[in-house]
């Protein structure tokens, strides 16, 4: 849909685009929750371990906690997905701003928020970690040196996506409050037109309703 310039800042647009971001959010959301999830489970079923196992039974438990974990964080964050997005499309679908108020996406925001967070920080998180003890899980009774090494390279990872993290959420924020100072801005420019509008209708003898007409 193409809009004028003049159509940008008002109310029915900025919700278009909150329910654009809120759609978008929940579609990767749910993917990214899948995939992963899968992942888990696959891994907690196809990990072979002998009866005479020399793995700790701390590390299994840490293993088993940390599966757990990572696959109720996804499928909580891929029932909120399912369960919201079929309401975001059918409104997405019918390219008419005029029914924007009709989604849900405002009112079920902090859903949106927490299936986003669910699905890309925290569920990440789980997932490295799960990587690191998997690997411990499944190298102990071979090579400790191979496990030593796979966690090694697990660290500077784990740096560097928290780094990413802080500074895309960071960034995030600080354009969220840019784009609010610039529409409060524009706002209290329109104020001002239309206060000068009324100054000079009032100067010319003219009052500010006077092409109203009751019935």
């Amino acid at each position: 849909m193409s809009h004028s310039g003049d159509g940008l800042h008002t109310p029915s647009y900025l919700s278009w685009r909150k329910l654009q971001l809120s759609r978008a959010k929940l579609k990767a959301s749910s993917k990214t929750s899948a995939l992963l999830s899968g992942f888990a489970m696959v891994a907690m079923v196809e990990v072979q371990l002998n009866a005479d196992t020399k793995v700790p039974e701390e590390m299994l438990i840490a293993f088993a906690i940390c599966t757990t974990l990572l696959v109720a964080v996804h499928m909580l964050a891929l029932m909120i997905s399912t369960c919201i997005l079929p309401n975001i499309d059918t409104v997405c679908n019918l390219h008419s701003i005029s029914l924007v108020h009709e989604s849900p996406h405002e009112r079920l925001h902090w859903y949106i928020e927490t299936a986003w967070a669910f699905s890309t920080l925290l569920g990440l998180l789980l997932f490295l970690f799960e990587i690191a003890i998997l690997c411990w899980v499944k190298f102990y009774d071979y090579s400790k040196a191979a496990a030593w090494t796979a966690s090694v390279i697990l660290v500077p990872v784990l740096v560097i996506f928290i780094a990413f993290a802080i500074h895309f959420y960071r960034a995030l924020v600080a354009h969220k409050y840019e784009v609010t100072i610039s529409g409060i801005r524009e706002l209290e420019l329109l104020q001002e037109k239309i206060d000068a509008g009324d100054t000079e209708g009032r100067a010319n003898g003219i009052a500010p309703y006077s092409n109203i007409q009751i019935v």
